[in-house]
């Protein structure tokens, strides 16, 4: 019997489905399962890996195990401590700890069979300290000595290893000019700007781990802009530094045409210009590597001792040792002193060097894929830097200058200055689209809400990742292989999906389950897609500097490309929640190529996609052509339920900051209107009350809002929550409670679709006497939020008021009159909403619902059913520019609803298809 022999006629004729079939979702009251002690975190490439430079991750905990105040301890396989830093990320609302951070040193605990336990944690060898000196803040480790500013340009004053100061002056640099390239008109006007610290904190002192923050502002010319925010971590055991940098777009984009943005460094160098080593890590393990006055290919042989040493980065042996003639001629011997590594695009790099400027670059070499790290010094020290996603955010450079010199330069170009300028305007005219008709006529047919001024740059953000080593002599070429392999591809210990998920965290999630041929069927389809997108990304070069880490939205079947230029069908923008689609099929599958998929997604829509000031502050782009040119902006899509998972898998604190930013974001919707432009209104107008008269009968007083409940509230409770949890404020759980008690008393509740908002109680004030239904309100990540907030607080009007919306979205017609006294227009994506009707058939042991569930997702009569055997083709030939996989058809809305639902059917009646 093949996969498919099952049909969906057969099983809805034939499965007798019992109560005891449902799946039943742990509730308030419900004590967590029992969780197996030795499920310690593991390394998410399954291997340990040969180094690491230290690790942090967080860490889960059943309800009520674990006291506030907890310490812990690590133990590896052998039965040996392993030095650990604790500290709390998330409580349960019973004070107990939920999410713990912790973090180990370089190079430790490379096994599996690792265990957290209750217990006084082992100090590491040579811990982390953190010394406050007036100006200056400095971070010891071991031999390492690292001095971070207070104020002025420079970030790094200095780093010491051992007695040599091997790094210093290390700042951000950006350079911008006043008009877009290849414009008619005079030449563009270059500005340089350097990074201004405005204030520094630390986040903790070790002893495995410290964090410093810093944050400032480009200066330059008399002006302070593209404000930044950066952290330095550091772990015992390291010679290296992490830092996490991100930057706002604060420019006008008519007028700011960004060119160059790096992190640079100084390097002084003591040594020879002979025992001076230049390296950049190339392609595939490979490695570019020389010295900044070559020994190797002279017309006379310096002898073997020299070329081996100087190929491999020693110092080559006392001169004396060298025969005459050679030593004699050195001084004839040109001097390299700058070369640049550019990754122009994702296929390809080059290398050029010259000896100084004022003097022609020579070609050197090209190749494909570089992992961004390069090395500067000599035998008595130097300095690697890289840079995380490399080849994946082109254009991008590293550069060396002046390595002839007593004091070389590097700069790490994470958008390199010879590529062309940013140009961040939006991507066309008003098309005659000034009046509001217009505009709707342009919705209707590119999907594309405009609206003048709305689609605007101004406020977006992207955040790097940046490494730097300060080393005490130039690494053998197999290390730095290493050195490249780590910031390309970071080593990560991670805690197991199974521990997740035993501890009753992020909502409705199951396993894959091929237990039947229905079910084997499903799974193999899920698998399909997420490979399909994962191929996807490559296939189409969805690469570069603003782009790396979102997919696009629908396919054109008859060009054979995603519809990157229609409006809104182009980049997705978390459109239907593509995000928890990548993060719950990582949580089910443990695969490491969807973890790193899920976080390129997570660091691209929580930045780019998001306002982080200006008017929009808070708010989100629905998705279009440019990630910012749609005129809609919405919570929906700067929705904390997309980050939550990154954040307390890894422990990274910027992705906290981007959840935290969120917090009153509500009160932007005064004065924004977050829906599409349809309505009978003067274009950028909004009524009194805001965009809440938009939908409501009459404007609102002052501190009201009209709030949607699915596509906005629905949104802004993952905020809410996981402030909740990371704080254990209750005033957080009080807003949720306020909203959902004042929903239940609403006369249509949730089949109001959405009503007056209280921005100062978080209460629905009404009148919410009125059916209004929309498909979109329950996709963007409430229904996952609310299965979770269930576990945490009880309310049981709003419980049944919820389980109504549930049992009733998808019900026949007659069936939905009868319970909500008005037709059921809107009621779109009845796919999707199979999980609503699973959970309502659990919740309420009604084994007829269940029925229902599967017939809603398997398509039995409803025209937005795909057949589970849709697979990719090839196409290639005249018909396309290159070859490629399609999908017919395709888009990110369905696979990623029909992922989340089937992930979410099989976990909470999956033993329906199975019996």
């Amino acid at each position: 019997m093949n996969e498919h022999s099952v049909s969906r006629r057969d099983f809805l004729a034939g499965s007798a489905v019992a109560a005891g079939a449902l799946a039943t979702p742990a509730t308030a009251a419900a004590p967590s399962r029992t969780v197996p002690p030795q499920d310690g975190p593991h390394w998410l490439d399954g291997a340990p890996p040969a180094t690491h430079e230290g690790q942090c991750w967080g860490y889960p905990w059943p309800r009520g195990t674990q006291r506030a105040h907890a310490s812990f301890r690590m133990m590896g396989a052998d039965g040996k401590a392993v030095p650990l830093q604790s500290w709390p990320m998330a409580y349960w609302p019973d004070g107990s700890l939920k999410w713990t951070g912790h973090a180990i040193p370089a190079d430790t605990a490379l096994t599996d069979g690792l265990h957290i336990e209750s217990g006084r944690p082992a100090a590491p060898a040579a811990p982390v300290t953190v010394a406050e000196q007036g100006d200056a803040i400095e971070v010891s480790s071991g031999p390492l000595r690292w001095r971070i500013a207070r104020s002025g340009p420079a970030i790094i004053l200095s780093a010491r290893n051992g007695q040599r100061e091997v790094l210093r002056d290390v700042r951000l640099v950006a350079t911008a000019q006043d008009r877009a390239d290849e414009e008619d008109g005079p030449a563009p006007t270059l500005s340089r700007y350097e990074s201004n610290i405005e204030a520094v904190a630390i986040e903790q002192r070790g002893p495995v781990r410290a964090v410093l923050k810093v944050d400032g502002k480009h200066r330059g010319g008399g002006r302070d802009w593209l404000p930044f925010s950066l952290r330095l971590t550091f772990h015992a055991g390291s010679e290296s530094v992490r830092i996490v940098h991100s930057f706002v777009f604060d420019g006008d984009p008519t007028k700011d045409f960004i060119r160059g943005l790096g992190l640079s460094g100084a390097v002084p160098m003591a040594d020879a210009p002979h025992d001076r080593h230049l390296r950049f890590a190339g392609e595939k393990g490979g490695l570019w590597g020389e010295a900044v006055k070559p020994l190797t290919g002279l017309r006379r042989d310096t002898g073997k001792a020299f070329r081996t040493a100087q190929i491999a980065g020693l110092a080559v042996p006392p001169l004396d040792q060298m025969p005459a003639p050679v030593r004699e001629g050195l001084p004839f011997i040109p001097t390299w002193g700058d070369v640049t590594l550019s990754q122009p695009n994702s296929d390809g790099f080059t290398i050029v060097k010259r000896t100084k400027p004022g003097h022609g670059w020579i070609d050197v070499d090209t190749a494909g894929r570089a992992p961004g790290l390069g090395y500067v010094g000599g035998a008595s020290g130097g300095v690697a830097f890289g840079m995380h996603d490399f080849w994946q955010r082109c254009p991008t450079r590293l550069d060396i200058r002046d390595a002839a010199t007593d004091t070389a330069r590097f700069t790490l170009w994470h958008h390199s200055p010879s590529a062309p300028a940013m140009d961040l305007r939006i991507y066309h005219d008003d098309m005659g689209m000034t009046d509001y008709a217009a505009q709707n006529q342009g919705l209707d047919i590119t999907y594309e809400d405009f609206e003048p001024g709305w689609g605007d740059a101004h406020g977006i953000a992207r955040t790097t990742e940046f490494r730097l080593w300060a080393l005490p002599a130039t690494p053998a070429r197999e290390r730095l292989v290493q050195m490249a392999e780590t910031v390309s591809k970071p080593p990560r210990l991670i805690a197991a999906s199974a521990r997740i998920k035993a501890c009753d965290l992020f909502g409705i999630w199951s396993f894959p389950d091929r237990s039947t041929p229905m079910l084997a069927a499903i799974e193999e389809r899920a698998q399909r897609e997420l490979d399909f997108y994962l191929g996807q990304v490559d296939q189409r070069r969805w690469y570069g500097f603003w782009n790396y880490g979102d997919v696009m939205h629908s396919y054109d079947d008859d060009r054979h490309v995603w519809r990157y230029d229609i409006g809104g069908f182009a980049w997705d923008n978390s459109e239907l929640s593509s995000d928890l689609w990548l993060w719950y099929g990582y949580l089910r599958t443990g695969r490491a190529d969807i973890f790193r998929m899920a976080e390129a997604m997570t660091r691209h829509t929580g930045e780019v996609d998001v306002y982080h000031l200006g008017r929009f502050k808070g708010l989100g782009t629905r998705h279009g052509v440019q990630h910012w040119s749609d005129s809609s902006k919405q919570p929906r899509i700067s929705n904390a339920a997309y980050r939550r998972f990154y954040y307390y898998l890894t422990a990274d604190e910027r992705c906290g900051d981007l959840m935290r930013e969120l917090l009153g974001s509500e009160a932007m919707l005064r004065s924004v209107d977050i829906g599409r432009k349809v309505g009978a209104r003067a274009p950028g107008s909004l009524p009194p009350g805001g965009a809440s008269a938009v939908s409501a009968a009459a404007p609102l007083p002052e501190g009201q809002i009209f709030l949607q409940f699915g596509t906005s509230w629905g949104s802004l409770l993952s905020a809410w929550l996981t402030e909740w949890e990371r704080t254990h404020d209750t005033r957080w759980r009080d807003r949720i409670v306020n909203g959902m008690q004042s929903i239940a008393a609403l006369p249509k509740q949730w089949f109001a679709g959405g009503a007056a908002f209280d921005l100062a109680t978080g209460r629905f004030l009404g009148p919410g006497d009125t059916v209004s239904i929309s498909h979109l309100n329950g996709v963007f990540g409430v229904f996952e939020t609310t299965a979770e907030l269930f576990t945490l607080v009880d309310v049981p009007a709003y419980r049944e008021c919820w389980l109504d919306y549930c049992q009733y979205y998808n019900a026949p017609e007659a069936e939905f009159r009868a319970k909500v006294g008005a037709p059921g227009k809107g009621r779109g994506l009845r796919q999707a909403h199979s999980r609503y009707t699973a959970y309502a058939a659990v919740e309420r042991k009604d084994a007829a619902l269940a029925r229902r569930a599967w017939a809603e997702f398997l398509g039995t009569g409803d025209k937005e059913g795909r057949d589970q055997r849709a697979v990719a083709h090839k196409v290639d030939g005249a018909a396309v520019l290159k070859p490629i996989d399609e999908i017919s058809q395709i888009s990110t809305n369905d696979a990623a609803q029909w992922g989340l639902a089937a992930d979410q059917n099989i976990a909470l009646i999956g033993k329906v298809l199975a019996g």
